[in-house]
């Protein structure tokens, strides 16, 4: 079947056959959405068993909560990064800390303080490197910007997000942080480990087949926010990770991978009160201000709430 006979065909079943109100948006993308799938049917010869068999893995990558994961794995939301950055920069908006994914595991409703957090319960305490990171959120000039938001969550030494795993506290390594009256904003935590797919879910059988890995380098997310500026979505990476620019969901981005200094010295270590050694990364943020030619900031998307 020729594509024009393809298109006429996809019109007819769901443009003519339109009986009530429609949603001209809603019609728009499933017309072309159905018609490129089945132009791709046709021009793959896909047999009804893999046209089934393709329905059957979608139904279980949903049932099992793994579309977030295949989305990144394909590089969807990278893409839509991608998209977005063009987007802004048509409409003047440059100089502002890169985005990165969001990816599946946030958990809104953290618990929030000004200045400082310590993230993690301290369950873990011996088994993971101590972590310092702090640093100040400007606006597009260069100004401090005292009351900006940091939502910041990352994964424990097993590579495991609290919530999603319920062997976890509550909010274990999740909060959200208000920048000082200088704009500064400090966390104690752990050093974060890298993690995979599921082994034997239907994001990594995907991977398999496809000749990759599902593995994401250590990572920290952030949300970051304040009035009048445009909400920034993005991870830094910790830097010397064996996936730091071979990441399975393509988040890794030049300026996303700051320094980490380990300090030993016995005074900065008394300084931090603490009584080891501990890691140090040091990461600003750069808002833009919001502009109404540029394309909304906030995703709208169903996220996790504790």
């Amino acid at each position: 079947m020729k594509h024009a006979e393809i298109e006429t065909l996809v019109k007819g079943f769901v443009v003519d056959t339109a009986k009530g109100e429609i949603d001209p948006r809603v019609q728009q993308v499933v017309v072309r959405l159905a018609a490129d799938l089945f132009k791709a049917i046709e021009d793959l010869d896909l047999t009804p068993t893999e046209v089934w068999k393709g329905i059957e893995y979608l139904s279980e990558a949903g049932a099992t909560h793994e579309l977030g994961l295949l989305a990144a794995g394909l590089g969807l939301e990278r893409f839509l990064d991608i998209r977005m950055d063009e987007a802004e920069a048509k409409a003047g908006l440059t100089g502002g800390t890169p985005r990165t994914i969001e990816g599946p595991l946030y958990v809104a409703g953290a618990p929030a303080s000004v200045g400082y957090a310590r993230l993690d319960d301290g369950s873990e305490d011996g088994k993971g490197e101590l972590l310092f990171m702090q640093g100040t959120v400007y606006d597009g000039n260069g100004k401090p910007l005292p009351g900006a938001q940091v939502e910041v969550w990352h994964a424990n030494t097993l590579g495991n997000y609290s919530f999603f795993d319920k062997t976890q506290s509550h909010f274990n390594l999740r909060r959200t942080i208000v920048t000082d009256q200088d704009g500064r904003y400090q966390f104690r935590s752990i050093v974060p480990v890298g993690y995979g797919c599921p082994p034997e879910g239907t994001t990594q059988r995907l991977l398999d087949k496809l000749g990759r890995h599902g593995q994401r380098p250590a990572h920290i997310h952030f949300f970051v926010s304040a009035p009048g500026h445009r909400k920034l979505t993005t991870q830094i990476n910790i830097d010397g990770d064996a996936y730091l620019w071979d990441d399975f969901a393509f988040a890794s981005r030049e300026g996303l991978v700051p320094p980490i200094e380990h300090i030993a010295s016995a005074e900065r270590v008394k300084q931090h009160g603490v009584d080891k050694p501990f890691a140090s990364i040091d990461f600003d943020f750069r808002l833009n201000a919001e502009r109404d030619t540029a394309p909304a900031a906030e995703v709208e998307r169903v996220r996790a709430a504790a």
